[in-house]
């Protein structure tokens, strides 16, 4: 499980896209996991049953925040808070970060999942729990969507 902490903690940075907030996914991921241990099955692939863990308590932080939080204004104003490219390890890194960040959040996990993390089809469909052609759509939305995005400059 140890080993797998830093996939999971790039999986978790790219879908919360805040690196304390992914810091806190990645410690529910594993109290979950070892709570649930239990219902791991040996002989099945550990990674996957985490990533799917992860995705899990992803979705129903994201429902509860929407519930219980007002939005005063749009993801879109806080783009440009923060720190400067000059922190960044590259410039191109960062327009990728923001481009990714602007992708529907079914095409940004098939991204991950598949482009960033390199889970085949078939994984990252068990993953997120879709037909394999449902997510292949998702990833060739996003990658597409990704090209005009990084294309016009994000």
């Amino acid at each position: 499980m140890l080993a797998l902490l830093p996939r999971l903690r790039r999986f978790a940075v790219g879908l919360v896209r805040d690196p304390v907030d992914a810091d806190d996914l990645c410690q529910m991921t594993i109290e979950r996991a070892l709570r649930a241990r239990g219902q791991w099955q040996p002989g099945t692939r550990l990674d996957s049953w985490m990533y799917r863990i992860m995705r899990n308590l992803w979705i129903d932080e994201t429902r509860s925040r929407g519930r219980r939080a007002a939005t005063f204004v749009g993801d879109e104003a806080g783009l440009g808070v923060g720190a400067s490219g000059a922190q960044e390890a590259s410039l191109g890194l960062a327009d990728v970060d923001r481009a990714l960040a602007r992708l529907p959040d079914e095409q940004r996990e098939a991204v991950l999942l598949v482009m960033v993390e390199g889970w085949s089809y078939k994984e990252a469909a068990e993953i997120v729990g879709c037909p394999m052609g449902t997510l292949n759509s998702r990833l060739v939305r996003g990658r597409d969507a990704l090209m005009a995005l990084l294309g016009d400059g994000a």
